[in-house]
């Protein structure tokens, strides 16, 4: 048996050192990963919001003789489709839950629709903004932190 042969492998230092450079790219990745899931609920919600605008019109002027209607009037007559009608903060949609509220007076002649996002705050936020669009067609977004955008007067999206 030769006693003079050498073990190869890995010292410890280098294992060491391998992992702190693993731990310092992946503390880069991962907040940056975040924003970006962040930003695509974001524009998931505006898509949606756009959706819905469209859709409140043809609802006007078709079935609804004038009237606006909920989301769940929407999806009865196939303007939009179940996953933007169910949409709650228990079933968010790309983690926004969407409401359409028209006017009470008959003819229901104005409408708010809001986006709020399921949970507006710290690492696991799944947006920053909330978004509203009224019966104008304007989409408007304002802090999370604020509940929804009532009377729609947030800062117009594109401005």
């Amino acid at each position: 048996m030769n006693m003079n042969q050498r073990q190869q492998g890995f010292s410890l230092i280098e294992l060491l050192l391998v992992v702190a450079i693993i731990s310092i790219i992946s503390a880069i990745a991962v907040p940056n990963l975040l924003a970006s899931k962040r930003a695509a609920n974001e524009g998931s919600a505006l898509s949606s919001l756009r959706t819905i605008t469209s859709a409140e019109a043809t609802y006007q002027a078709t079935a609804g003789a004038g009237s606006y209607g909920t989301l769940s009037d929407l999806n009865l007559a196939g303007l939009v489709d179940s996953a933007l009608s169910g949409s709650t903060i228990a079933a968010p949609k790309s983690g926004y839950a969407f409401a359409a509220t028209p006017d009470v007076a008959t003819p229901k002649a104005q409408y708010l629709t809001t986006a709020s996002t399921s949970r507006p705050n710290g690492a696991t936020a799944t947006g920053s903004r909330n978004f509203a669009s009224d019966s104008t067609g304007v989409i408007t977004s304002g802090a999370a932190s604020t509940t929804a955008l009532a009377n729609n007067n947030g800062t117009p999206i594109g401005n």
